[in-house]
Formats: C-alpha cells, sequence, structure tokens
C-alpha cells in the first residue's frame, strides 16, 4: 500500500522528466545552426505501477526518463555517402578539367588557330616574294611563336599535374588525420556507454568526420555491439575493402615519391601511396572513387594507351625483346628513357631501351636493357610500361600535343629539307628541339649528299644516344628521331633566328631566287588531310580541344546534377535528424505547461498535507 505522502513523489517525478525535456529542448535550439548535429528526443514512460490490494487495482507513481536519443537514419546516412563520393569525383574533375579547358581556349589571341594561321599566311606571303628578307623574318618568328604555343600549354599541363599530385597528398594527410580522430573519439563513445549512456553528441561529431570522409573515397561503415548489455560497439571503416579504422585503432597511408616516370612528359617527383602497415593501396582501383580517384585519374589518365606487347626470355636475361606491340609510331611514343616494364605481372627497373623496326611488317620491336635479369622465365608472356589508365587525363592531352607537334614538325622538316636557302645552301631542319641536358639541337635528318661517307638509321634509335650512325665523323650534331621532341623542348633551330637567309624557299635557286616550289609544298600542309587520322593539322587540334570541351562538360554536369542529389538527400535526412525550431518552441511551451502542472500537484499535494496534519492532528 503506498504511503500518505505518496502524491508528493509522483509530482516529484513529473518535475524531473520535464525539466529533462526542456534541457534536451534547449541543447536542439542551441544547436539548430550546428553542422552534422543531429536532433534529440527525450524517451519517458510510465513508472511502475503499485499494487494496492484494493478495488481499484494497482496505482500510478508517476514518470521515468528512459534516456536522450538521437534521431537519425542509417539508410540516409548510407545513401549521402555513396552519393557523396560521386560527387567528390566529379566535383574535382569538373575544376581541374576547368582549368585544363582554360589553356585551350581558342577565344585569345594568342591561342592556336591564330597562331597557325599566321605562320601559313606567312609562307602564302612569302611564296610571292622569295627573296624577301622582311617576310622571312616574320615568318620565323610566326613559327617560333608556333613552338612557344606548344612549350607553354606543355608548362600549363605540367603545373596542373603537380596540382593534383600535391592535392593527392593533401588527401591523404586528410585521410589520416580523420581516421585518427575517428578512433579517438569511438573509444570515448565506447568508455560514456559502457556505462549504459548514450554520448550522442561525440557521435555526431564521428558523423560528421565520416560524411566528409566519404568525399574523398568510397568507404563503408559497419558498427556491431560487443557482447551483451555491457554497451559497447566495434566500429569498422573499410576503404577500398581495406580495413582503415577498427574501433579504437586505425591504419594510417603513407606517399611514396616514385623513382621512375611512367609517362615521358611526366613531372618528377609523383607520389604512390602504400598502407604504412605493408599493404598494397591502389589509386587506380575502380572501387576508390572519390576525390581521391579523381585526382589520380586526371594526374596519370592515358586513355588507356601505353606500350604493350609480348616477351620471351628465360631467367637470366638483362636484355627482353618487346614484340606485337601497341605502338608502332616514333610520333606516338610516350614511353620514358628510362623506368619499369611489367613483364608477367613482375616489375623491373629498366634502364633504357633499343627501338628497331622491321622492314617487311613496319611494326616495332623494342629491346629493353634491364637493371636486373630476370628471376623467373617469361615465355610469351604480356609486358607493359606505365599503367593503362580509362581517362583522359593530363598525359592523354600531352601526348596529343607531343603527335601534333612531331608529325607537322617531321612533314615540315622532310619538305624544307629538299630545298636550298638564299645562298643555295642544303636546307636544314625548321623545327627542332633542344637537349634537357646539354641544351644542344636535336637534328632529325642528316644532310645527305653524294660524297657522304656515313649515314644515320633513323628506323633504329637508341632511348640514351638518339640515332645509331655508322663511321659517325668527329664533333657531328646531335642526331636522334622525334621521339626526343616533345611539346616541351619544341623549337626552331637557332641558325635561322640568325640568319633569315637560311630558309630554304625552293628546290633550285640558281636559275633564280623567286622560285617557291618548296614553298608551296610547305602551304599545302595545312590542308593535307593524310597527315592525321583527324584529318588535317587544324582538324588535329580542333578535335583535341573538342575533345577537352566535351570531357570538361561532361565533368560539370555530372557534378551539378550529383549536386542536386545530395541536397535532396541532405533534405530527407534533415526532415528526420535536423532541428526544427518551430517545433522546438512548441515543445518549450509544452514541456513548461508540463513542468508547471507537475509542480502544481506539489503544491495541491502540500495543502492536503498541511489539512491534513495541521488541522486535523490530535
Amino acid at each position: 500500500m503506498a504511503s500518505t505522502f505518496f502524491g508528493l513523489n509522483i509530482g516529484k517525478t513529473g518535475l524531473y522528466a520535464y525539466k529533462a525535456a526542456l534541457d534536451t529542448t534547449a541543447h536542439n535550439i542551441s544547436n539548430s545552426e550546428t553542422q552534422g548535429y543531429s536532433r534529440q528526443v527525450m524517451g519517458q514512460k510510465a513508472d511502475k505501477a503499485l499494487r494496492m490490494h484494493s478495488s481499484y487495482g494497482m496505482a500510478g507513481t508517476g514518470v521515468s526518463v528512459t534516456g536522450v536519443i538521437q534521431l537519425r537514419d542509417e539508410y540516409y546516412d548510407l545513401k549521402f555517402r555513396k552519393n557523396n563520393t560521386i560527387l567528390g569525383e566529379y566535383d574535382t574533375k569538373a575544376h581541374y578539367m576547368t582549368e585544363v579547358e582554360n589553356y585551350f581556349n581558342e577565344i585569345s589571341l594568342e591561342g592556336f588557330t591564330s597562331t597557325f594561321n599566321s605562320l601559313h599566311s606567312s609562307l602564302h606571303e612569302l611564296s610571292n616574294n622569295p627573296s624577301s628578307l622582311n617576310i622571312r623574318s616574320q615568318l620565323i618568328n610566326y613559327g617560333k611563336s608556333l613552338t612557344e604555343y606548344f612549350n607553354s600549354l606543355s608548362t600549363s599541363l605540367k603545373k596542373t599535374q603537380e596540382e593534383c599530385n600535391f592535392e593527392i597528398k593533401n588527401m591523404v594527410d586528410k585521410i589520416n588525420s580523420i581516421a585518427q580522430q575517428i578512433s579517438s573519439l569511438t573509444k570515448q563513445i565506447n568508455t560514456l556507454e559502457v556505462s549504459g549512456a548514450t554520448a550522442n553528441d561525440l557521435r555526431d561529431q564521428r558523423a560528421l568526420l565520416v560524411d566528409d570522409l566519404s568525399q574523398i573515397a568510397n568507404i563503408s561503415v559497419t558498427e556491431k555491439v560487443v557482447g551483451t548489455g555491457i554497451g559497447v560497439t566495434s566500429y569498422v571503416i573499410k576503404m577500398d575493402g581495406q580495413t582503415l579504422v577498427d574501433t579504437g585503432n586505425y591504419n594510417q597511408l603513407e606517399l611514396i615519391p616514385r623513382q621512375y616516370k611512367q609517362n615521358q612528359n611526366d613531372i618528377d617527383g609523383l607520389y604512390d601511396v602504400a598502407w604504412t602497415s605493408g599493404q598494397i593501396f591502389n589509386l587506380g582501383s575502380q572501387n576508390l572513387g572519390g576525390t581521391l580517384k579523381a585526382l589520380y585519374e586526371i594526374r596519370d589518365g592515358n586513355n588507356q594507351f601505353n606500350l604493350q606487347g609480348q616477351v620471351s626470355a628465360v631467367a637470366g636475361e638483362s636484355l627482353v625483346t618487346l614484340t606485337s606491340t601497341s605502338i608502332n609510331e616514333i610520333e606516338r611514343l610516350n614511353i620514358p628513357t628510362e623506368g619499369l616494364i611489367n613483364i608477367g605481372n613482375y616489375d623491373y627497373e629498366y634502364l633504357g631501351f633499343e627501338v628497331t623496326k622491321d622492314q617487311e611488317t613496319g611494326e616495332f620491336i623494342y629491346t629493353f636493357e634491364l637493371k636486373d635479369p630476370l628471376f623467373t622465365d617469361a615465355i610469351d608472356v604480356t609486358a607493359s610500361v606505365g599503367e593503362s589508365i580509362n581517362y583522359k587525363g593530363i598525359p592523354y592531352y600531352m601526348d596529343k600535343l607531343n603527335e601534333f607537334a612531331r608529325t607537322y614538325a617531321k612533314a615540315f622538316n622532310e619538305i624544307h629539307r629538299s630545298g636550298r636557302d638564299l645562298d643555295n645552301n642544303p636546307g636544314i631542319d625548321f623545327f627542332t628541339a633542344t637537349n634537357r641536358v646539354n641544351g644542344r639541337e636535336y637534328v632529325f635528318g642528316p644532310l645527305v649528299d653524294s660524297d657522304d661517307y656515313y649515314y644515320y638509321d633513323f628506323d633504329t634509335f637508341n632511348s640514351q644516344t638518339g640515332s645509331f650512325a655508322e663511321e659517325v665523323p668527329d664533333n657531328s650534331p646531335l642526331y636522334g628521331t622525334y621521339y626526343f621532341m616533345t611539346a616541351e623542348n619544341f623549337t626552331i633551330s637557332d641558325k635561322f633566328m640568325r640568319d633569315p637567309r637560311s630558309f630554304a624557299a625552293a628546290s633550285d635557286v640558281i636559275n633564280g631566287v623567286e622560285n617557291n616550289d618548296v614553298l608551296q609544298a610547305l602551304i599545302a600542309l595545312k590542308t593535307d588531310n593524310t597527315m592525321f587520322g583527324q584529318g588535317d593539322p587544324g582538324g588535329f587540334m580542333q578535335t583535341l580541344v573538342a575533345d577537352i570541351g566535351i570531357d570538361t562538360k561532361k565533368a560539370i554536369n555530372f557534378s551539378l546534377s550529383q549536386d542536386n542529389i545530395i541536397k535532396a538527400i541532405s533534405n530527407q535526412r534533415l526532415s528526420v535528424s535536423g532541428v526544427d525550431i518551430d517545433e522546438e518552441a512548441m515543445n518549450l511551451v509544452r514541456f513548461q505547461n508540463a513542468y508547471n502542472l507537475s509542480a502544481k500537484v506539489i503544491s495541491v499535494m502540500d495543502e492536503i498535507y498541511d489539512r491534513l496534519i495541521n488541522y486535523m492532528g490530535v
């Protein structure tokens, strides 16, 4: 049977319960603009009733608080993070592709179309007056402007590659920092919840960090209760199938500077990523996603164009030959002079390579000099140099610039070498390239003369020394193939800058300097539809610019679309876990009234007990 003062206890439970409800409401209101905060609600239930052993059975004992819980839907969390990964990827691609597109901006006066047209306009002018030194100087300057345009594009693209590389470093540092914070918060959460409490605010902080992490890479989150009734959970985050956080423990990523380039035009010091535990971290994984994947693809993407072929060699050999290869044009060759070659899924360092041409099939045969001999037989196995990445990134666009420079320069030089300058000297290479080490200019075609006692084999070359030659005279020029010409070192011979008379406009000047047959052949290059697979030189560059525009537009459209999806999901998530100020204001009034009424219960009980004790006592 309840005591005489039983009513006071019921009022007291109401006071405590609605004071807690008011505190929870106040907490919600104060955090209404806090990022990542989930609305909290107080759970309550009727206290256990007492058996009265009377006609009315049992008597209520008031209200008890069951706890303060946060309103959060795991389905929306999962949905948000999956889409946030996609947004991170396309948002990053849109940013950097827009940057690349700006480099190729055709609106500017210094664009390719303007520069290229000016060069050919000056060729037309010179054909009308081949002996004019002023027009020759103008032509040479326009040629120099064309090469400087490609030099500038190369510098800009390498700058973007460097930015992507630096951003990969930032992302790795951020992942490590987030992983450390999540593991620390998980320890705190388990410490608090083991005693039966619920660490709502700490859980919000952890969830916000996981949201940030989901934009960098694709992750999976698993939380399981450990044991029964002890309030401890196991919290595991995996990235690309490998454990990043395991409750209070976490793994770290580290950056490993590449010793060798994967593509001929890569900048020095690109990073690879690995786990500090020694596990392999695959930046090229299709499941990685997020900002990290986008940065990798933009930095290293070659549209799956890398050297591949077949190798048959036995263990112990240091020279391996690659046949049936995917690259059989010097103009498109993009492998570094030294690097890594993957033979039968094993990486070997090579110190250089030699290229010969099969005169019957026209296919290139590559011979690589390995730093260390093969440690296992490689009989009819696939070999490759560099990664095959299915995205048009910086290496792809650099390769295209190289292809244009090499192809157009080769065609121009071959015609120019067939002519004679104003002093009846044989024509030399108009377009050339400078050696990175010594600054000397390459010569891509020897001056052929019946009295020459040496010759150069331009179908065979060595990556270190250039073209092969027999009986090379002392102090010979630096002969090479167009593999050594890139958009970075593309230029015109210094001889033309010093002496405009050196330009060869005609095949014969003995019978008059006004002959312009060589010029006419050079002019015809502008409309030569056989030079490139995309048509004439202008068509090649227009196609390249169009590809960049399409890729940029696609990335921007996907980014905007995904941003709208994320906003919709965020609104759905906020509909469950967000704080509604109007609703909280109503709760504030409700709980205030309930608190006041509980106080009124105690006041009424006080009057009853006063009457009972003071007026009815003996």
